[in-house]
């Protein structure tokens, strides 16, 4: 089975890379594609820049940090995976790697960091729309949880 495990860095989208580690420990068979998708530049950037190579490499560096915690999540649990920073819209792109990468699940987080406050983010909606695959969301354990009062 390939997971696909959409991660923008955030300490929810780890804790769904932590989820998917924890059904391989329980016995589930898998891989991984761990995808990070970097938003088009906006109007300003493209003139500061002058350069749209530069803004490639900014945003594909960009892309790459924000997959390293993960990476070495998969790498201490001595689990395979492949990972893919892409460019555009972060709903229709992950659809596009989940198909690319004809992966068989998406596990990810309900919001990202940049989504504001609701319980699910527009790029979770997005994927329970859109997947062509099964989605598991997963909230990550809430401050006060586990707490002794």
């Amino acid at each position: 089975m390939k997971i696909f495990l959409p991660v923008d860095g955030s300490v929810a989208s780890l804790a769904a890379v932590h989820h998917a580690v924890q059904l391989v420990r329980g016995g589930l068979k898998a891989s991984f594609v761990l995808a990070n998708v970097q938003e088009p530049p906006s109007l300003y950037e493209v003139v500061v820049a002058h350069d749209p190579e530069v803004l490639d490499q900014v945003r594909a560096q960009a892309g790459a940090d924000l997959l390293r915690t993960a990476e070495a999540m998969l790498d201490a649990a001595g689990l395979s995976y492949e990972s893919e920073v892409a460019g555009g819209d972060p709903g229709h792109a992950l659809v596009d790697l989940i198909e690319n990468y004809g992966c068989h699940a998406v596990v990810m987080a309900a919001r990202g960091s940049s989504e504001g406050s609701g319980p699910l983010g527009r790029v979770t909606l997005a994927l329970l729309a859109h997947s062509p695959v099964p989605v598991t969301v997963v909230r990550p354990p809430q401050p006060s949880e586990g707490a002794s009062a």
